[in-house]
C-alpha cells in the first residue's frame, strides 16, 4: 500500500509517535552523556580530596621518603678555571710554574659579588687575634675580612662553619654576624664524630673556590697551599651549592638523613661525570664528597672517588698531602685502615704504575706517619716497584718559627696521567669515615687542546716541589729528626 492510500489520521498518529521515539532516544543519550560527565566529576573531587592530604604528607615527610627524577643536561656556559696557590714567605723555587696568589683570587671573587657568597669553612682565624702578635703578614687575611664585612651589608652571605671547640677563637664570626652574614654553625662531631673540614667558595651561583686553604690568616702568607677557583660555570656551582645546602641543613637537626633529600641528590659522579667545556677543552668534571653519610643519591663519596682515580692510572700516581697515614688517626683505640694505601700498592705492583708521595713535615707531625712511609718506600728499594716518598719542609727563620701552626706545605690533591683531583682533606681514615670535605675532580684526556689542561698545570707544580730544595727523599737509611 502507497502512503497516500493511507488515512490523513493515522499517517499523522504513525510519524507523531515515531517523533515521540526519536525524541526519547535523544532523550536518554543525553541522560547517559550527563551522568558520564557527574561520575567523571565525582572521581575528580575525590581524587583531589585524597591527593591533598597526601601532597601535605609528603612535603611533612622525612627527607629520604620523598622521590625525585633527575635529568642530566648539558652545560653549556663558557666554565673557565684557574689553579691559585698561596706560597709562604721566603719559600724561593727556581722554576716558573706560578698561579694567581689564593688572596689575590679572593679578593676579586668578593669584589666581583653581585648577590650572593656561600662560603663552607673549617674554622676563622683571619685577624691573628689566636696568637695576640703584632704580626705584618697579617695584613691579607685581615683585609679579607673587612672585605667580607662589606660584602655582608649588600649581598646575601651565608657560612656554614665547624661548630669551634673551647680553643678556637669566634671573634671574625661575630664581626660577621654583625656586618649582616647569616652564619650557622655545623656540629659535626655530634653528627658523625669528625668536624665539618671543608673550605670552598660559590659566589652568584655562578663561581666556586676549592682548595686546600682555611679562613686563616697563615693560608694566605704562611702556609703553602693550592686549590682552584672556576668562573661562569653555574653548572658547576649549582652541584657544589648542593653539598652547602647539605651542611646548612645539617645546623637544624640532631641526626643526618638515613636518607637525603632528592633536592641535594646529583647525576654528576665518577661514572657520570659532568661534560663541559672547561678553557675551551672538552672536560669530565665531577664534584666528590665524604663522609658518605653525608653523600645524597648520585654523590660519589670522596674516598671512593681516590681509589677510581689511582685506579684508572696508566703511567703515574702523583700525590702532595699534609698527613699521610693508613690509620684512623683520631679513634681511639687505635685502628689500622689501609683502604689507600692497599690501592697505591696494588696499582704500583700489578700495572708497573709510577708512584711518587710528597709529605709534609713540621711541628705537628704524627711520628707514626714515618714508619708507614717506610714501608712504602721500601717496596723500591726491596721489590724494584717505582715508589718513591719525599718529605717536603717549608723551611723557618727565628721569628717565623714563633708562629703557630704556620711554616707547612698544606696541600690536599693528587695528579695522575688522567685526572686532576684537588680536595679539601687530610689523607688518613677519620677524614673519608667522620669528617666532611669535599673534591673537584677533572678529566681532560680525551680532548685535543692547544694550551695546557688543568692535569698539565697540576702536574707541573708537582713537578717543581718535588725538585725542590725543599724535598728529601726517605729510604730506610732517613733520620726523620733532621727531616722535620
Amino acid at each position: 500500500m502507497m502512503k497516500s492510500d493511507i488515512p490523513y489520521e493515522k499517517i499523522v498518529d504513525v510519524e507523531q509517535r515515531g517523533e515521540t521515539h526519536l525524541g526519547s532516544q535523544k532523550f536518554y543519550r543525553y541522560l547517559i552523556v550527563l551522568t558520564c560527565l557527574t561520575t567523571v566529576l565525582l572521581i575528580l573531587l575525590s581524587l583531589q580530596t585524597l591527593l591533598v592530604p597526601l601532597a601535605a604528607s609528603s612535603s611533612s615527610k622525612s627527607p629520604g621518603q620523598q622521590e625525585h627524577h633527575l635529568i642530566r643536561e648539558t652545560c653549556t656556559d663558557p666554565c673557565r678555571i684557574a689553579l691559585v696557590e698561596s706560597i709562604p714567605e721566603g719559600l724561593v723555587f727556581n722554576s716558573s710554574a706560578t698561579h694567581q696568589s689564593i688572596y689575590e683570587a679572593w679578593l676579586n671573587l668578593i669584589s666581583g659579588a653581585q648577590t650572593s657568597l656561600d662560603i663552607a669553612s673549617f674554622y676563622w682565624t683571619l685577624t691573628n687575634s689566636d696568637t695576640q702578635t703584632h704580626e705584618t703578614t697579617a695584613n691579607q687575611g685581615e683585609q679579607i675580612l673587612q672585605e667580607l664585612g662589606r660584602l655582608s651589608g649588600k649581598v646575601s652571605v651565608r657560612i656554614a662553619v665547624s661548630t669551634p671547640s673551647d680553643k678556637k677563637p669566634v671573634e671574625d664570626i661575630r664581626f660577621l654576624v654583625n656586618s649582616g652574614a647569616d652564619v650557622r654553625m655545623v656540629n659535626m662531631r655530634e653528627l658523625t664524630t669528625g668536624v665539618l673540614h671543608t673550605k670552598f667558595w660559590i659566589v652568584d651561583k655562578k663561581h666556586i673556590y676549592i682548595g686546600s686553604a682555611n679562613m686563616d690568616w697563615r693560608s694566605l702568607t704562611q702556609v703553602k697551599e693550592l686549590g682552584a677557583v672556576v668562573y661562569d660555570c653555574s653548572c658547576l656551582a649549582d652541584d657544589l651549592g648542593k653539598i652547602f645546602e647539605a651542611y646548612w641543613y645539617l645546623n637544624q637537626t640532631k641526626t643526618v638523613p638515613s636518607h637525603w633529600p632528592s633536592k641535594y641528590s646529583t647525576v654528576y659522579n665518577k661514572d657520570t661525570p659532568m661534560q663541559l667545556s672547561l678553557n675551551g677543552t672538552d672536560a669530565s668534571v665531577y664534584l666528590s664528597s665524604s663522609p658518605p653519610s653525608l653523600c645524597a643519591e648520585g654523590r660519589t663519596p670522596d674516598l671512593q672517588s681516590i681509589l677510581s682515580v689511582i685506579g684508572d692510572a696508566q703511567q703515574f700516581v702523583y700525590i702532595a698531602v699534609m698527613n699521610y697515614l693508613p690509620t684512623m688517626e683520631f679513634s681511639k683505640p687505635q685502628r689500622y685502615w689501609a683502604d689507600i694505601d692497599t690501592q697505591l700498592r696494588r696499582v704500583a705492583y700489578e700495572r708497573k704504575v709510577r708512584v711518587r708521595l710528597l709529605i709534609s713535615c713540621w711541628g705537628s707531625t704524627n711520628p707514626i706517619m714515618f714508619p708507614f712511609l717506610h714501608s712504602l718506600a721500601s717496596l723500591k728499594d726491596k721489590n724494584k716497584l717505582d715508589i718513591q716518598v719525599k718529605i717536603f719542609t717549608v723551611p723557618s727563620n727565628p721569628r717565623q718559627k714563633e708562629i703557630p701552626y704556620a711554616r707547612v706545605n698544606h696541600n690536599k690533591y693528587m695528579v695522575t696521567d688522567k685526572v686532576a683531583y684537588i680536595g679539601t682533606s687530610n689523607w688518613s681514615g677519620d677524614y673519608f669515615v667522620n669528617t666532611a670535605g669535599s673534591a673537584l675532580v677533572v678529566n681532560q684526556t680525551s680532548a685535543q687542546s692547544t694550551t695546557p689542561t688543568v692535569q698539565e698545570q697540576l702536574q707541573v707544580v708537582f713537578e717543581r716541589d718535588w725538585d725542590s730544595s725543599y724535598s728529601s727523599e726517605i729510604n730506610h737509611s732517613t733520620n726523620n729528626k733532621y727531616i722535620c
